[in-house]
């Protein structure tokens, strides 16, 4: 259900960004098991899905530091053990972007809904381009997305403002117009630090986001739409 509206937006909202991870797609058992198959590499055991699900949202490089800290702490960090592991973790999750990975209940849907409605859409993602392009062209809703800011599109990622705040020229709109949708501390923090509306969901990889003081809360993607409706009459 649609929760307790924090603050109105500046503006009416004119366009879309996404989180992806977490928000429209479940790619946790991917993730998983290319981390695990690159801990197995390093002659380690494997992680369980829900450890690896708390990793994620910095991007690959901060999801494979995380899924080797408890067995290697400070020295890991910059090593060459960190270069193998990243690297065998880049073939193993390119060779199975899409094994398991699926989208949330709805997601197709709305995004079908929310275009047909003319608002210009957005991927920004902390997930590296090279995964993320492809795995849009595979789940067959590249061609949705006006704009994808991935990871490593721009020097900084979120929660930094810069991926919103080129999200929102590449669409053409002011960031105070530019909704963020996602599932992490780093996507409420990169939309108040761009100025921008910010909506979480509640069934991602995200903790503790009831929280954390987004514009509105839902726990189905399609609540989205009423969303929209409610946070454009409050301004």
């Amino acid at each position: 259900m649609l929760a307790a509206l924090y603050p109105c937006p500046a503006m009416p909202i004119q366009a879309i960004a996404f989180d992806l991870d977490g928000t429209l797609i479940d790619s946790v058992h991917d993730l998983a098991r290319a981390a695990n198959l690159a801990r197995a590499d390093a002659g380690l055991a494997p992680l369980e899905v829900d450890a690896v699900a708390s990793y994620v949202g910095d991007g690959a490089a901060s999801l494979v530091a995380r899924t080797l800290a408890d067995d290697h702490h400070a020295e890991f960090t910059g090593s060459e053990l960190q270069r193998a592991a990243m690297g065998n973790f880049d073939r193993h999750y390119k060779a199975g972007l899409k094994i398991a990975t699926e989208f949330y209940p709805q997601v197709q849907h709305t995004l079908a809904e929310l275009h047909a409605a003319g608002y210009p859409l957005a991927i920004v993602t902390n997930k590296p381009e090279r995964y993320t392009l492809p795995l849009l062209e595979l789940l067959g809703i590249h061609e949705r997305f006006d704009c994808v800011v991935a990871g490593d599109t721009l020097p900084q990622k979120k929660p930094a403002a810069e991926p919103l705040l080129h999200a929102a020229a590449a669409l053409n709109v002011p960031a105070q117009a530019l909704l963020m949708v996602g599932d992490s501390k780093n996507d409420l923090l990169a939309a108040r630090a761009a100025g921008s509306p910010v909506v979480m969901v509640d069934y991602g990889y995200g903790e503790n986001v009831a929280a954390l003081g987004a514009d509105a809360l839902i726990s189905a993607f399609d609540e989205l739409p009423a969303v929209l409706a409610a946070l454009n009459t409050t301004v």
